[in-house]
């Protein structure tokens, strides 16, 4: 039984510009610049590439999750067209200010349910978020975090998660 290792990333602030709110809409979305290539090198290492991303504006009436979908259809498209595919992407609709959910990140479900569907071994694989809640997420099933600044440069970060498999 082979099993695979991913890379989860959190979406804004990581993969695109966080404008400080909430990303609404298509409009807003802007990839950051070394994004792509950062993808590229993990993907060739050999990495899943799944998003893991909070969207508690949905839970607070802020956009909808036809809106997510949206910008997401968009950035797979966009990937897809350089050559890189996005396994799989993993959204919480919920905010702590409407109730509790497991999904939500610090919450582990997101990339508990990723690991299921896609035979990820976590002990292998690494989750890169802009806050302490997203690297949270992943240690609670093994998934060793990178955290890096918000909308950084995603590049200066991937020899971290390259160099203890080269």
């Amino acid at each position: 039984m082979e099993w695979n290792k991913a890379v989860f990333l959190d979406r804004d602030g990581v993969i695109n510009y966080d404008p400080g709110d909430y990303t609404r809409s298509l409009t807003q979305f802007r990839v950051l610049p070394t994004v792509y290539e950062a993808l590229e090198q993990l993907q060739d290492a050999g990495y899943l590439l799944i998003l893991i991303t909070n969207q508690g504006g949905i839970a607070k009436g802020q956009y909808t999750h036809e809106d997510v979908h949206e910008i997401h259809r968009y950035f797979i498209q966009s990937c897809a067209e350089r050559g890189i595919d996005i396994t799989d992407v993993y959204y919480s609709p919920h905010h702590p200010d409407f109730g509790e959910s497991l999904s939500r990140k610090p919450g582990g479900l997101m990339i508990e349910k990723a690991c299921a569907r896609h035979r990820v071994n976590p002990k292998i694989s690494w989750m890169i978020g802009d806050k302490n809640r997203d690297i949270e997420a992943g240690e609670k099933l093994g998934v060793s975090g990178v955290l890096i600044s918000v909308n950084g440069d995603l590049i200066d970060y991937i020899p971290q998660i390259l160099a203890p498999h080269v």
